[in-house]
């Protein structure tokens, strides 16, 4: 997802993490539908290094609009 924005935050141990992506390829997609872009571009990264991962994704507009 070379477009987005990624801001990520580790929770613990290296291996749990909070990310926020933001992206407009996110736009008119469902919440499944977003997250499983984030898991493919992941790869195997989801199999091995990281353990648990919170996921919030927002198209540019979403993002502008929860930062006013």
């Amino acid at each position: 997802m070379p477009e987005a924005e990624v801001h990520a935050v580790d929770r613990g141990g290296g291996d749990h993490f909070e990310v926020t992506v933001v992206c407009d390829g996110f736009e008119g997609r469902s919440i499944v539908e977003r997250h499983r872009m984030v898991y493919a571009a992941l790869g195997d990264a989801m199999r091995a290094d990281i353990h648990a991962l919170m996921i919030s994704t927002l198209t540019r507009a979403q993002a502008q609009e929860a930062s006013s």
